[in-house]
């Protein structure tokens, strides 16, 4: 009855904004601090930099408008690549630079005729072997060939094995032909000038190299034969030595002819070698 207005709890209640309501219990005779005008609001959370309290996998509708453009951008795009041309597209490929454009391309080595003194060309050949060495050609003329094959002749009843010039007077060189190069051949003793159109000289061809090549390359030595067809001969040894007949067919392969002899007053063949003529 008699409670006096002191010893009464006072609840007060605070609503914030923003913010869930709080109550604050104040005892009875607790004073609350004077508030001062002279103080400033607390900071806000832009101006503290706080980040917000939001859930990072939770897209916002902003998040998904941009994807939905992007998906769109990409979907025209591809559609507008494959709605190209055949000749835009080989136009562009075009204009791409291929590997090893720009590169200038080495000279060529190839084979050039030399004309010289007939009966001289393998002192042609040491000469210029020997400038090519003193003046440091090794990098421009490589080869330098007298093309020569093995020759069997037949004379006297005797087989001999001879080496035979394939081309009196002439010797294949390879090389790179420039001034340098040409003035280095060119005034090399012995040698008369380069086998070509005017004053130009000519290489020979893939085909031609390759035909001399196996010519003088050929491990089987070609059989030189002095006897004609239609010559007449006598044949020296076997059954039939003194006999006198006439050359009917040559086999310079096998080394080999036959000669027609006369027997019972008939023409009669035989095959003899080489070795056993002789001309009449």
């Amino acid at each position: 009855m008699g409670h006096s207005v002191d010893d009464q709890e006072i609840t007060i209640t605070v609503e914030m904004p923003h913010q869930e309501s709080e109550e604050n219990t104040i005892g009875a005779g607790s004073k609350l601090p004077p508030v001062s005008m002279d103080e400033s609001a607390p900071a806000s959370e832009e101006e503290t930099g706080a980040a917000p309290d939001t859930a990072p996998d939770a897209p916002t509708p902003g998040d998904k408008i941009g994807a939905a453009l992007a998906e769109e951008d990409a979907e025209a795009i591809i559609e507008t690549s494959a709605a190209l041309p055949e000749d835009t597209e080989a136009k562009v490929e075009a204009e791409e630079p291929s590997a090893g454009e720009g590169e200038e391309e080495a000279p060529e080595r190839q084979w050039y005729v030399v004309h010289g003194y007939s009966g001289y060309e393998n002192r042609v050949k040491k000469n210029l072997e020997q400038r090519i060495e003193s003046m440091g050609m090794q990098d421009s003329i490589f080869q330098v060939v007298v093309p020569t094959e093995e020759e069997i002749e037949i004379r006297g009843g005797e087989r001999r094995i001879i080496e035979r010039r394939v081309f009196p007077g002439y010797i294949l060189v390879q090389m790179v032909m420039d001034e340098t190069s040409w003035y280095v051949v060119r005034n090399t003793p012995g040698v008369t000038g380069f086998v070509g159109t005017g004053n130009k000289p000519t290489p020979l061809s893939a085909e031609e190299v390759e035909k001399i090549m196996k010519r003088i390359e050929s491990a089987e030595p070609t059989i030189k034969v002095s006897f004609k067809v239609g010559q007449k001969v006598r044949l020296t040894e076997g059954s039939f030595a003194d006999f006198v007949g006439e050359v009917d067919d040559l086999y310079p392969e096998k080394g080999r002819a036959r000669v027609l002899i006369s027997m019972f007053g008939r023409d009669t063949p035989l095959e003899v070698d080489l070795l056993h003529l002789e001309r009449v």
